[in-house]
């Protein structure tokens, strides 16, 4: 039985299998083109990725971490945390066996396809980084996994930072129907994760301990039924199989990130959209405001060495 509109939110913990965090997959009812693994690795700690019709973007969400595949290990530098600007990525095509292993909180996106394409390793500073909106609709969009940025056979991944206060994923829009050269068919995951917005870091009023929160929603549309209204924290998860999404809303203090993951049945490889008719004017007031100027959060400018690859004899790069 697939889930009630209501059942397609998963807090953390509740995806939780083996030792991953948690996972999105086809062992759920009503979802087959899409998927996440999220893991926290201590003391280089391994994971394994076993080869199959799968395509796979490694995505370091804090620290940094090595990947074994095709007789090459890849070193992905990481970054501090998912506020720190964007980080580098690899792509691993459909049956490319891999081998994780590193220290921090890593994402594997995935997406079931027999279509092999090559390996991708792309770096931090490679990573196109849009800021998208203006006024309190400011956000910051890392396409590293969008078909503008990388050849994949059906992934669709970028990851977005709303600042506090701010709205993302806003107006809400769908992509549940097939109408070319209009909208597209996707599904798509939402990982959230919060943290105290940054100017209140910088100014040292956070306390130790916080309970850093954003919300999100989502509402039916003709392709099927959702309801989700929800506080969204580190490490919770929204599918959207079909229906409306948005806004997601930081609250004022907290800054918000979130990990989307499309992919769907479509021939084509591609992000279409429509806006809800009732909110699609809410664009044309971007061109009346500035864009937030908290934005970009960008990396620490020292940048990464140029080759991430070493043969099996030799130890990753540093």
């Amino acid at each position: 039985m697939a889930p009630t509109p209501n059942e397609w939110f998963h807090p953390r913990g509740a995806l939780t299998r083996h030792d991953w965090e948690s996972v999105v997959d086809g062992d759920i009812d009503g979802w087959s083109h899409t998927g996440l693994r999220i893991a926290v690795l201590d003391d280089d700690a391994a994971l394994d990725l076993p080869a199959g019709q799968v395509e796979r973007i490694v995505v370091p969400l804090a620290g940094s971490f090595t990947v074994a595949h095709e007789d090459t290990v890849t070193r992905l530098h990481g970054r501090p945390g998912v506020f720190h600007g964007p980080t580098d990525v690899l792509y691993l095509g459909a049956g490319t066996g891999a081998t994780v292993r590193g220290s921090g909180r890593v994402a594997v996106t995935e997406a079931p396809t027999a279509i092999g394409k090559p390996t991708v390793y792309l770096a931090a500073a490679d990573v196109p980084v849009e800021v998208r909106g203006a006024g309190r609709d400011t956000r910051q969009v890392h396409n590293f996994g969008t078909p503008q940025a990388l050849d994949a056979a059906a992934l669709i991944v970028c990851e977005v930072i709303t600042p506090g206060g701010n709205w993302s994923s806003h107006p809400a829009h769908k992509h549940d129907e097939h109408v070319p050269g209009h909208e597209s068919r996707l599904e798509e995951i939402y990982y959230f994760e919060a943290a105290p917005a940054r100017q209140f870091a910088d100014a040292g009023v956070v306390p130790e301990h916080t309970d850093a929160f954003g919300s999100f929603v989502t509402y039916s549309s003709p392709a099927g039924d959702i309801d989700t209204n929800v506080i969204v924290r580190t490490g919770d998860i929204a599918l959207v199989p079909y229906g409306y999404h948005g806004p997601a809303m930081a609250a004022p203090e907290y800054d918000l990130y979130y990990l989307n993951v499309m992919a769907g049945p479509d021939p084509e490889r591609i992000w279409l959209i429509s806006d809800d008719p009732q909110q699609a004017w809410l664009r044309d007031t971007w061109p009346l405001q500035d864009p937030d100027p908290r934005l970009p959060y960008l990396p620490d400018p020292a940048s990464a060495p140029a080759d991430p690859t070493d043969s099996p004899e030799g130890a990753a790069q540093p």
